[in-house]
């Protein structure tokens, strides 16, 4: 009997992991679009940033829900403490979602007082070095 309770016990530790983590099949990170919002929620927790940024656009004043890369991803990326804060204003690029409503997987920012960290996508580096070459 004890072994049936532990077993199932472990089972169920073992769903609840799996369904707190999630695929990025749902982002197109082929397609690099930029938001700008006022940072409300922003936490750099493992496994993925949490970032909600009131936006307003064609589509009215919302809030949005971004996730982004882990803690140790986003100090890699040149990501530190105190960074964003509630209350600034901020643009993300992301990887949007594929079924097109409001979201995405943040892969850089732009901080409010011009410091960027993250990734940089292929058209970015293209236009960059274009720059540099003078064309």
């Amino acid at each position: 009997m004890r072994h049936v309770v532990c077993t199932a016990g472990v089972l169920v530790l073992l769903a609840a992991t799996v369904s707190a983590h999630h695929s990025a099949i749902q982002f197109d990170f082929a397609n690099t679009k930029t938001v700008s919002g006022v940072v409300m929620k922003f936490r750099a927790i493992n496994p993925h940033m949490q970032l909600v940024l009131r936006v307003k656009d064609a589509k009215g004043e919302r809030d949005i829900v971004f996730e982004g890369h882990s803690t140790n991803n986003m100090y890699r990326a040149g990501y530190r403490d105190n960074m964003i804060k509630v209350g600034d204003t901020i643009t993300v690029y992301i990887a949007p979602l594929r079924d097109g409503s409001d979201g995405g997987y943040v892969t850089a920012a732009v901080t409010a007082d011009g410091v960027r960290f993250g990734a940089r996508s292929r058209a970015e580096l293209a236009r960059e070095r274009e720059r540099a070459e003078g064309k």
